[in-house]
């Protein structure tokens, strides 16, 4: 089997693409999708053992894979991973911060060590690889970076060091957009609201019976798959988006539309699935048992 895109096989033949955050989740499904579509992929993280994993289901589906472990957020581990990379592959043609880490606590419980680590991650580290590859490649190759974040507009309770860093990322995006342009720069985010990715795995019992309840607040009746966060990400690096810079796509079932006024259709409304079809191109998706259709926690749980 291979990945199912609805993209042309040939896309980003040749291109070298970055994918941080490649060894799990939503950045295993970009990462795999891009090189169906001709890119040699290149994907970053902190665990080895992850990202060989991902690199050698890559090559095992006839697509080209590399891996650098390092920490984004250190500059000079970016600096010397990036110019690695270029020495290796050339010219980059996409950035994919995809990078991210967080944990749940209200904000009155989190200290200023977790707070400044969960910022380092989800907004410094994508500033210094965005840096990199501009200094280092994109200001003589042009190219496009889209970043990922998340549904924060309104609020993420329980996650708000998550949340504002996220928005930090946002006006990033914006400002980088407006300053790299004249390099031929192209800067995009694409937001998720709730995704069914294997990442859900590690969250606590609790946090899995909210996951499960969430469909119920959403107008389209359901999570995302990562599929369709990744098809999001493909369709601002190709060259349909050439003249899409600084802006969002979010992936959320029209969640980030609702208001207090509107009220949502009863549960049991007949037809939601039929309207809005599930798209999983992704042939090496992890199914996870909590979300699916009848799945019920015993009562001791």
């Amino acid at each position: 089997m291979s990945y199912n895109s609805v993209f042309s096989a040939d896309l980003f033949a040749g291109q070298t693409m970055i994918v941080t955050g490649g060894g799990s989740g939503i950045g295993r499904c970009i990462a795999h999708e891009l090189a169906q579509l001709g890119a040699n992929v290149v994907i970053i993280g902190r665990t080895v053992e992850k990202l060989k994993t991902v690199a050698a289901e890559i090559v095992e589906d006839g697509g080209h894979a590399d891996y650098v472990a390092f920490d984004i957020r250190d500059e000079d581990a970016v600096a010397a991973s990036i110019a690695q990379i270029l020495s290796r592959h050339g010219a980059i043609s996409g950035l994919v911060n995809n990078a991210g880490g967080q944990f749940l606590a209200k904000l009155e419980e989190i200290s200023q060590k977790g707070w400044e680590t969960v910022v380092r991650t989800n907004l410094t580290g994508g500033f210094l690889v965005s840096r990199e590859v501009l200094n280092q490649s994109m200001k003589d190759t042009g190219g496009a970076i889209v970043n990922i974040t998340a549904d924060h507009e309104r609020s993420m309770p329980g996650l708000g060091h998550s949340g504002a860093a996220r928005a930090g990322m946002e006006n990033f995006t914006k400002t980088a957009a407006l300053e790299w342009a004249h390099y031929g720069v192209r800067v995009n985010v694409v937001a998720p609201g709730y995704i069914a990715t294997s990442g859900l795995k590690q969250y606590p019992l609790a946090h899995k019976k909210r996951i499960l309840r969430r469909k119920n607040f959403v107008p389209a009746r359901r999570l995302s798959t990562e599929a369709e966060v990744s098809a999001a990400v493909v369709f601002l690096l190709s060259p349909a988006a050439s003249f899409i810079s600084g802006e969002s796509i979010g992936v959320n079932g029209a969640v980030a539309t609702m208001t207090a006024e509107y009220a949502m259709a009863p549960e049991n409304t007949p037809g939601p699935d039929d309207r809005f079809p599930y798209y999983d191109g992704f042939h090496r998706s992890e199914k996870l048992d909590f979300l699916a259709d009848g799945f019920t926690f015993d009562e001791d749980e």
